[in-house]
Formats: structure tokens, C-alpha cells, sequence
């Protein structure tokens, strides 16, 4: 079972910034794909960026541009983080960590972003 746990969510400006993280409990090479959705109230959970074991990264079309993924793994740990620019207030959303682990999907509890008009 991994466990995974997101965090930097916040509330900020239009226009402000924010890097979340999702620190995954499993060693990093048991992971191979991490990505970051989100989810706003009355709204279906969107694809907001991936990461692929090979590095491949892709992004959903109302972030392309203004967020990138990368990822920290050590013998130690495993984070991936999703830095966000330029926020909007549609950016607003619980945004929520999946990684696929040994060919099962794991997901976090989330972390809330709040954009200010």
C-alpha cells in the first residue's frame, strides 16, 4: 500500500504562485507514473500534469503554460510537485496526487487551492 500525502495547497492572489508536493510513502523505484489532478465543487476531476517514468511530462489544457511537474526521488523518498504560476481563480480546486505503483493506482487525500479574484 502506498501512501501518499499532498501538501502546500493554500489561498493567494490572482496571479500569485504555489508549488504543491506529494510525498509518497513507497520507495522510488516502485513508482512509475505520478500525476495531479483536480477537482472543483459540481465539477468532474481533471488531468492537471503527468509525470511518466521516462520523464515524459504532460499537462492538462487550462494549465499548459503555467504549471510544470517534476520530481525529487532519493533513497530516502519520493515527492513529486506540481509548481503552479499565474493562478486564476478557475484554478481553484482540491488537487489531488496519483501515482501507479507495481500496477496499482494509489491516491492522496488532497490539498486545497484557493485563487482570490
Amino acid at each position: 500500500q502506498v501512501q501518499l500525502v499532498e501538501s502546500g495547497g493554500g489561498l493567494v492572489q490572482t496571479g500569485g504562485s504555489l508549488t504543491l508536493s506529494c510525498a509518497a510513502s513507497e520507495s522510488p523505484g516502485e513508482i512509475t507514473v505520478m500525476r495531479w489532478y483536480r477537482q472543483a465543487p459540481g465539477k468532474e476531476r481533471e488531468l492537471v500534469a503527468s509525470l511518466g517514468g521516462l520523464g515524459n511530462t504532460n499537462y492538462g489544457r487550462a494549465v499548459a503554460g503555467r504549471v510544470r511537474i517534476y520530481r525529487r526521488a532519493t533513497d530516502k523518498e519520493d515527492i513529486a510537485f506540481l509548481q503552479m504560476k499565474e493562478l486564476k481563480p478557475e484554478d481553484t480546486a482540491m488537487y489531488l496526487c496519483k501515482v501507479i505503483a507495481r500496477d496499482s493506482i494509489f491516491w492522496g487525500r488532497g490539498t486545497q487551492v484557493t485563487v482570490s479574484a
